[in-house]
């Protein structure tokens, strides 16, 4: 496990149940804030909302690839676990 770069150990982490409800919580958190906003601003801030919600509620991350980790968390986990 200590030889996994940081990046996978993150994405490992956000693929743990407490890390897809931090991921949904946020995005839930945009989204209401987004409404509560109301205007065109407010419907930005509501659709960036359901980014983070929907890939914490089917286990991916977008940035995955960008940082050198997995898109499907429980990859992330396989490679913590190998």
């Amino acid at each position: 496990m200590s030889n996994q770069p940081g990046s996978v150990k993150f994405a490992a982490w956000m693929a743990t149940p407490v890390g897809r409800l931090v991921r949904v919580a946020a995005g839930a958190a945009l989204i209401v804030l987004g409404v509560a906003m109301g205007g065109v601003g407010g419907t930005i801030v509501a659709l960036v909302g359901l980014v983070p919600a929907a890939m914490g509620a089917t286990n991916r991350c977008l940035i995955g690839k960008i940082i050198g980790a997995p898109f499907k968390g429980q990859d992330s986990v396989d490679l913590i676990g190998s």
